[in-house]
């Protein structure tokens, strides 16, 4: 059980950005980010035609479509009112591939909670709480190092950030559009490059919670 305790712990520190970060993600796919984002002042306007209650409703639908709430069948054939095409082949086929993404980040993500609550519960149980929570102050502090440098690299050169992640994570150029097309009218690199930074920080004041918890622990904890 010592051996199985220390793996644990480990883990956990190991465990906690990706933990957080993918929570951080998840928040992100509510309608709390698009909501903001889109009525933020200085957002640069469709000089297509979208409004922002336009952007809302098929912003959100696109989410919709990665979280799995919309069919493949429907979302691959959705039209707007006047009868054009949502998004063409290209930009289904590079949504696809979003959606293929995300679904085993959601899957990880909940894994991770799974696997922190047990080894709270475990802690609780074995009475080594106080192990547990050092070891997600640990792991915090790699996390906002980790941040940190993301937000860095935000900073100075977005668009090299941006494209090196899309050469990661898909092949070719499928995720290359006109900016005609309606996924970049919907989601103009502003929206992106802003999205960089809230899942950064939300993922920042997270990890603080338990640095706190932390210091507050060792003023409590008697001496000697």
């Amino acid at each position: 059980m010592k051996y199985l305790k220390k793996l644990v712990l480990f883990l956990l520190i190991l465990l906690f950005p990706l933990m957080v970060i993918t929570s951080s993600i998840r928040i992100a796919l509510t309608p709390l980010y698009i909501s903001m984002e889109y009525t933020l002042p200085g957002f640069p306007p469709d000089d297509y035609g979208f409004t922002t209650a336009d952007r809302l409703q098929w912003g959100q639908y696109s989410i919709d479509y990665l979280l799995g709430k919309v069919p493949y069948s429907e979302f691959s054939t959705q039209s707007l009112p006047d009868g054009s095409a949502l998004f063409n082949e290209r930009e289904v086929s590079h949504m696809l591939d979003v959606h293929n993404l995300t679904a085993p980040v959601l899957t990880i993500w909940k894994a991770l909670l799974a696997f922190f609550l047990l080894a709270l519960l475990a802690s609780i149980l074995g009475k080594w709480s106080a192990d547990y929570l050092k070891a997600l102050n640990n792991g915090a502090r790699l996390t906002i190092l980790l941040i940190i440098m993301i937000l860095f690299s935000v900073w100075l050169n977005f668009d090299l950030l941006f494209t090196k992640f899309h050469q990661i994570f898909f092949t070719g150029d499928t995720w290359l559009f006109y900016v005609t097309d309606n996924l970049i009218r919907l989601f103009p690199m502003r929206f992106w490059r802003d999205l960089f930074i809230f899942i950064g920080t939300l993922t920042i004041l997270a990890s603080l919670l338990p640095i706190l918890l932390w210091r507050r622990h060792l003023k409590l904890k008697p001496v000697g």
